[in-house]
């Protein structure tokens, strides 16, 4: 009788800890909007360039330009004009951009789905291939492999990639046709199915639409496949520094001892017990491809965030550019909480800490 009320406490103490874990997750994440706002909007309002005139252009009148000047809300203090733009926000108003004339928020509903379709075949590319070449250059250090995995690496980093992408542009399209040029689709494809989801991808192949598949895969793989070698290069040198150290492990030398062939030791318990750490790395690397993929979505004119963000910027078109950073915050906060998710489901020492 006495043990019913011990594990209702534990139980209680279990829900408890879940309900305050919920409680600080959805406190840092409201503070750090709050801050990514403040800091982005105060730095808006100091830039140099005029917003006021990249809306009514310089040959505009003065009492126009007071006009709009006040319309803007500009001759308010800057904590007033945050206030307003931060009420607007949570309401779900964005604001307009100046330089498509529509809602920010449908600007950023129809150019982000490019940004996602390029990004995560990007990340597949680099995470299929950076773990199984990081695996290989742990277990084989310091030989030939190893070195050639680190170079390999290497240029990934040091490369500047809008020059990887010139040149893949001159070599597989220009020269060789291997693949479509700059753009997402050919407009003889682009009405050939319905875009529903913004993946055309996924949307093409859904609808059976494979000659637009076909298409719309010849435009993404080239600069799919650059994000791809970029991300590689991180999540490879990650895996190798992860591999080396369970390598490295007691359970490792045992399993050795006991018979366990090498093969089973490498890729069924080193990389799993590597897997957990691999998994921040890796969704950090996704964060990274959606929304530092401006060069790249500037070289191939991919109409995605990256270049919507470029063009925004040099007109000073600020609710546009407030509007992307709250998504590219929006971004990093969720796959930061999915890794910590799956951080928690791979890690059993973390789950111990919850159990009543």
């Amino acid at each position: 009788m006495a043990a019913t009320p011990q594990i209702g406490r534990g139980r209680t103490g279990a829900l408890s800890l879940w309900l305050w874990k919920g409680v600080k997750v959805a406190l840092t994440v409201a503070v750090t909007f709050l801050g990514l706002l403040l800091v982005t909007f105060v730095i808006s309002r100091y830039m140099s360039v005029d917003p006021v005139l990249r809306a009514v252009g310089d040959r505009a009148s003065q009492s126009t330009y007071d006009a709009m000047y006040r319309a803007m809300g500009l001759d308010r203090p800057v904590w007033e004009q945050f206030w307003i733009y931060l009420h607007n926000v949570l309401s779900g108003d964005l604001g307009s951009s100046f330089l498509t004339k529509r809602p920010v928020a449908d600007d950023l509903a129809r150019v982000f789905p490019a940004t996602l379709e390029l990004a995560t075949v990007g990340i597949l590319i680099g995470t299929l291939a950076g773990i199984p070449l990081g695996v290989v250059s742990a277990v084989k250090q310091g030989r030939a492999i190893d070195q050639i995995v680190r170079v390999l690496g290497l240029v990934g980093y040091s490369a500047p990639i809008f020059w990887l992408g010139l040149l893949g542009l001159l070599v597989f399209y220009a020269r060789l046709g291997w693949v479509a040029g700059p753009g997402r689709i050919d407009i003889a494809y682009e009405y050939s199915f319905t875009v529903t989801t913004g993946l055309l991808l996924l949307d093409s192949a859904l609808q059976g639409a494979w000659d637009a598949f076909g298409n719309a895969f010849s435009h993404i793989i080239l600069p799919g496949a650059l994000l791809g070698y970029f991300s590689m290069a991180y999540i490879s040198r990650m895996t190798r520094s992860f591999m080396l150290a369970e390598l490295a492990q007691e359970y490792v030398t045992t399993a050795r001892v006991k018979g366990v062939p090498e093969w089973r030791i490498v890729w069924v318990h080193a990389l799993r017990n590597a897997a957990v750490p691999l998994v921040t790395v890796v969704a950090l690397s996704y964060a990274g491809l959606l929304e530092g993929s401006v060069l790249t979505e500037t070289v191939f004119a991919w109409p995605g965030l990256g270049l919507y963000l470029t063009n925004s910027l040099q007109v000073a078109d600020m609710n546009a550019v407030l509007g992307g950073t709250l998504v590219i915050g929006a971004v990093f906060v969720a796959l930061n909480l999915l890794s910590d998710l799956l951080y928690t489901l791979l890690d059993p020492r973390t789950r111990r800490q919850v159990r009543p």
